[in-house]
């Protein structure tokens, strides 16, 4: 790796970690020629399915869409932005678990709003409102119905769990 001040070739690595649950490496580096010290993250990358949209075009993945979805959704919620990481990683890695190579929008949208339930009602049914495409006031009150007799997010993050599972999602 080429040194960022003195653009000399030669650079060492000093110290590698395990960064984001495992899925990247952080890697401190010192140029053999100036001794500056940086840092690099080396991240897989890994091919995302291509998208079936509703009227059956296929669309390539976009990772921005996604989080502009899950952002808009959150606008002015108690929802931090590493939550909104985690879900938009939880989501891409569903995707690329599913070992398709196109997946529909529907199934995308059905992800999201799990993620968006664990973590925010109000977020939850704003983004259903619009990916559901609801019709009316109708709409809205059968899904607020729905929710209210589930225990909030917030009760949910803070119960035990009585069996441990292997998906991390």
């Amino acid at each position: 790796m080429h040194c960022p001040f003195c653009k000399a070739e030669d650079t060492r690595v000093i110290d590698s970690r395990l960064t984001e649950e495992g899925e990247q490496v952080r890697r401190r580096r010192e140029c053999e020629r100036c001794s500056q010290r940086f840092t690099t993250f080396e991240k897989a990358q890994l091919l995302m399915p291509n998208i079936i949209k509703r009227n059956g075009d296929l669309a390539p993945f976009k990772e921005d869409k996604l989080r502009g979805g899950i952002e808009s959704a959150c606008f002015k919620r108690a929802v931090t932005p590493d939550q909104i990481d985690h879900a938009i990683d939880t989501v891409m890695r569903k995707l690329r678990q599913s070992g398709e190579r196109e997946v529909p929008s529907k199934q995308v949208g059905e992800w999201v709003m799990e993620q968006l339930d664990e973590l925010d009602h109000v977020a939850y049914v704003r983004f259903a409102s619009i990916y559901r495409d609801f019709k009316d006031v109708n709409a809205f009150r059968e899904e607020i119905d729905r929710l209210e007799k589930l225990p909030s997010a917030e009760e949910r993050r803070s119960q035990m769990t009585l069996i441990e599972s292997d998906d991390k999602s």
